[in-house]
């Protein structure tokens, strides 16, 4: 747990990279490959920043990807699956890697989705970026798999050097790229980019990702939720920025000003339903929790529910992954 949680610091990092330590990390992860070391070093802000100055580098080589980054670690895959057998790295894999995987992979995909929509100013352009990105070693962001083999050698050793104090990096034979981190970073408590008054992820040069619960949304977008009305959410024609501005103005705020009526209520809460144009319903049981609060009121919750949902029961049951008629003399014990 100790290499996870340290891991998942790394990814999440933020601010200027240490320049003097992430070189030294390219070096050694050269001479670790074999390979004479780069003869020029060059910084860049981001990602971004990094495929255009590939695209004009001189005299370069060829990508050395494969002898810095794939290789190595496909062989100490290999030396670590041996000595601990299927079962054992299968369990080894669960305990570190697999814990980051999904978010920092998920990460790194939405921000090769940002460059290339970016980047891309006529359709054949967006090959040649692609191959570019092939290129890259992650850097904090290859943090699940490095997580696997911290303090089990030190073959990887130049390359978690990197990704300690760097974002992603472009090895060639004479020459690398190297991105700062991210200067923001907001996700919510799934690991999704998440932010609702700005960038959810923004480089120190500018180029940022925008999104509400891992939902990529424009920049104009974000600036129109402060002013949301009920009219501009029923209007709204695209049907997931519609759920995004539901989420943002809130299902009850929403209900209530809609002059919204109950479809049904029953003893365990009140079933509500919003139609929406083009998507599925949206409906909510409204629920009184009984425990009181530290005042003595009690609080007021709203559960989103299937919109198969007819009753408030049969919602409030499959909350708790029951059926209605299950959940009703349980409920009465």
């Amino acid at each position: 747990m100790q290499y996870v949680n340290e891991w998942r610091a790394v990814a999440a990092a933020t601010g200027r990279a240490d320049r003097g330590a992430a070189e030294d990390g390219v070096r050694l992860a050269y001479r670790t490959a074999g390979l004479a070391e780069p003869e020029s070093i060059i910084w860049v802000d981001s990602p971004r920043a990094a495929v255009e100055a590939v695209e004009k580098l001189s005299g370069a080589g060829r990508s050395v990807r494969e002898e810095v980054r794939t290789r190595p670690w496909a062989e100490e895959r290999r030396r670590m699956y041996d000595a601990l057998g299927p079962a054992g790295w299968s369990a080894l894999w669960s305990a570190t890697g697999a814990q980051l995987w999904e978010t920092t992979a998920a990460l790194a995909e939405r921000i090769r989705t940002g460059v290339v929509a970016e980047l891309t100013r006529r359709p054949e352009d967006e090959s040649g970026i692609r191959l570019v990105l092939l290129d890259a070693v992650l850097g904090q962001h290859d943090a699940a798999w490095l997580a696997a083999f911290d303090g089990r050698g030190d073959r990887l050793t130049g390359l978690a050097e990197v990704a300690r104090n760097a974002g992603w990096w472009w090895p060639y034979e004479h020459a690398v790229v190297i991105s700062e981190r991210p200067a923001v970073l907001h996700r919510d408590e799934a690991g999704r980019l998440d932010r609702g008054d700005g960038p959810a992820l923004a480089y120190p040069d500018g180029f940022a990702l925008y999104a509400w619960r891992g939902m990529p949304v424009p920049v104009e977008f974000l600036d129109g939720l402060a002013s949301l009305t009920p009219e501009r959410i029923r209007t709204e024609e695209n049907a997931e920025l519609r759920r995004v501005m539901l989420e943002f103005y809130g299902y009850d705020r929403y209900l209530a000003e809609s002059a919204a009526e109950p479809v049904h209520k029953d003893e365990t809460g009140i079933l509500w339903r919003i139609a929406m144009e083009g998507d599925e319903d949206v409906v909510m049981v409204e629920v009184v929790n009984s425990t009181p609060e530290p005042d003595g009121t009690h609080r007021t919750y709203w559960l989103r529910v299937p919109p198969r949902t007819r009753t408030a029961e049969e919602g409030v049951a499959w909350t708790f992954g029951l059926e209605g008629d299950v959940y009703a003399p349980l409920r009465q014990t």
